[in-house]
């Protein structure tokens, strides 16, 4: 690696010398940048995504300015695809990332170039051959489960790099360059181009990215989960999948020509020579400021990276959008570029032209567009009020059942993305304790108008004689039907007794005043009966239940009979009840 760097050096020290002393044909020096879309295996095995890429190439062009030779060095990085955890009945699916979640890449190729020039305009097809230095992440899909005879985890998919996660391969670049010269020094190009790697070993070394993982036959149905074992829904022997570099790079830049020289001629006697003094640029700070574009309010939790002239710094947002204050940098190109839930900010290119303020501080804006809403919740200990960290939450999309799962925090505080124009269900799922089936939409929400919408989830300890009302489980008038609305309220409490094997439950159904009293207790003891019947329909012995209806007996207030009260009050009364028989 150290003799292919040094030989780079050297021919491009070649080609600046000829371009001062044999003046031929034209020398160029382009700074270039754009966006990488993965290709084929890479895109798919690899998992990646859109990136971005940055770099410079040299050119020096022969007799008759048409053919020549390049030189071409850039960063290429791809983000990946970060996997959700997939929650079933009795374990879930997760992944672990061990490093950063990117393919980076360094690329040096060397060949030949074709120009043709007509006016102000001229296109160039290059071809290049080199070496390409790549870092690859790393990370580990483990299934987990657990069922009365064993609790199991079985990695089903992972990465089989190097330990150091690095490896160099032979590369090869094509491409076609489309110029506009604004002056006879200076052009702006736009480009496209196709890279790929080649070969499976680069020296002793393995070349390419490679995974390993079990082929899922039958899939895990979340409500079922693993009844058996592993190789119920795995094929016992496990396949490697491998993938080069395959990449098509759109971009542009600016270059600068240096063509025939003329030879210096002789100041004229007594005439002063005036020395040109190019001004000094100096270094300055850089603050970056994150702001979501429809509503214009700052943006936090963005990862912010900032590359160029040596410098390669990340950094994540805090409450005011700010990233963290680069001190001292020397004036050149840097590209920045910030990404939160997968989603990134357009790229924001910084040239010499921003360090000519006068202003010791250069601030810079990029804005985030995401069009989801942003859930911001806190789990807390429904007793002592104080949040409570680690608890495991679950946000399901009342049309699609498409749910995702998220621990809270240090701080109790977890954050979940919200599509527009639709409902949501969110529900602690932590054994041993058990949280409401909070609601929440964001139909009628302007999302011009609203970036964050918050909930505060309250989570109890499951103990003998607790009990608590379940919220938002109604019933059509005078039915007993479990309605759509309330079989999701009552999906989590067949969650509750799966986590719990040792629990028994009184289920409960009262009704306001108002009415028949013997009618009213009839028609409560249907209602608990019917929301037993949907927890026996899906897995929960009949042992552990026991259904009862209280009609008008357990009144929480004073609207007994005959006693006028508003339909709130009366609807304080209208409840179904969960109390813990045995725990």
């Amino acid at each position: 690696m150290k003799r292919f760097s040094l030989a780079l050096m050297l021919l491009g020290l070649t080609f600046l010398a000829a371009a001062q002393e044999k003046p031929r044909g034209d020398f160029q020096i382009g700074l270039q940048g754009g966006a990488s879309f993965p290709l084929d295996t890479y895109k798919k095995i690899g998992e990646t995504k859109t990136g971005f890429f940055g770099g410079l190439f040299l050119d020096k062009y022969f007799k008759g300015n048409k053919f020549g030779l390049g030189i071409d060095a850039r960063f290429i990085q791809n983000g990946i695809n970060k996997a959700d955890s997939f929650m079933f009945a009795n374990g879930n699916i997760g992944t672990n990332y061990k490093n950063e979640t990117r393919f980076q890449d360094y690329l040096f190729t060397f060949g030949p170039s074709y120009k043709f020039t007509k006016n102000s305009f001229h296109a160039e097809i290059y071809v290049r051959g080199g070496l390409m230095m790549q870092n690859f992440p790393e990370y580990t899909t483990t299934l987990t489960y657990s069922n009365p005879l064993s609790t199991a985890n079985y990695d089903i998919k992972y990465t089989v790099n190097d330990a150091s996660n690095k490896a160099n391969s032979w590369a090869g670049l094509g491409g076609l360059r489309l110029n506009y010269n604004l002056s006879p020094k200076i052009a702006l190009f736009a480009h496209v181009d196709y890279v790929q790697t080649f070969g499976t070993r680069f020296g002793s070394k393995p070349s390419r990215f490679t995974i390993e993982k079990s082929v899922e036959h039958t899939p895990i149905d979340p409500k079922v989960g693993i009844k058996g074992g592993y190789l119920d829904h795995y094929n016992e022997v496990r396949i490697q999948e491998n993938t080069l570099h395959k990449s098509l790079n759109a971009g542009a830049g600016i270059k600068f020509i240096f063509g025939k020289s003329k030879k210096a001629t002789e100041p004229i006697k007594n005439e002063p020579i005036v020395e040109t003094i190019k001004p000094q640029i100096n270094k300055k700070d850089l603050q970056v400021v994150v702001k979501d574009k429809q509503t214009g309010l700052a943006l936090s939790g963005v990862t912010v990276s900032i590359n160029g002239n040596s410098l390669n710094e990340k950094s994540i947002t805090d409450v005011n959008g700010q990233a963290q204050k680069m001190v001292s940098i020397a004036p050149g190109t840097y590209q920045i570029i910030g990404e939160k839930n997968g989603i990134k900010t357009p790229l924001l290119t910084l040239t010499d032209e921003d360090f000519k303020t006068s202003s010791s501080v250069i601030f810079k804006e990029i804005y985030h567009d995401d069009p989801r809403f942003t859930l911001v919740g806190e789990t807390f200990d429904c007793v002592k009020g104080v949040n409570l960290a680690s608890i495991n939450t679950v946000l399901t999309n009342t049309s699609s059942k498409n749910n995702i799962s998220q621990t809270s925090d240090v701080q109790g505080k977890f954050i979940y993305q919200l599509d527009a124009q639709s409902d949501f269900t969110v529900v602690a799922n932590q054994q041993g304790r058990y949280s409401q089936t909070e609601l929440v939409s964001t139909k009628g929400l302007d999302r011009s108008k609203t970036l964050y919408v918050t909930l505060k989830l309250g989570v109890c300890e499951l103990s003998n004689g607790s009990k608590w009302v379940l919220k938002n489980i109604l019933y059509d008038f005078d039915k007993s039907d479990i309605r759509s609305d309330a079989a999701i309220i009552l999906d989590n409490v067949v969650t509750i007794m799966k986590q719990n094997p040792s629990l028994k439950i009184e289920l409960s159904s009262h009704t306001d005043s108002r009415g028949n009293d013997k009618y009213n207790l009839q028609l409560s003891q249907r209602r608990a009966e019917a929301a037993v019947n949907y927890l026996v329909a899906n897995g929960i012995e009949r042992n552990r239940l026991i259904a009862k209806g209280y009609g008008e007996t357990k009144l929480l207030n004073r609207c007994a009979n005959g006693v006028n009260c508003s339909e709130e009050e009366h609807q304080a009364n209208r409840r179904t009840e969960i109390k813990v028989l045995n725990y």
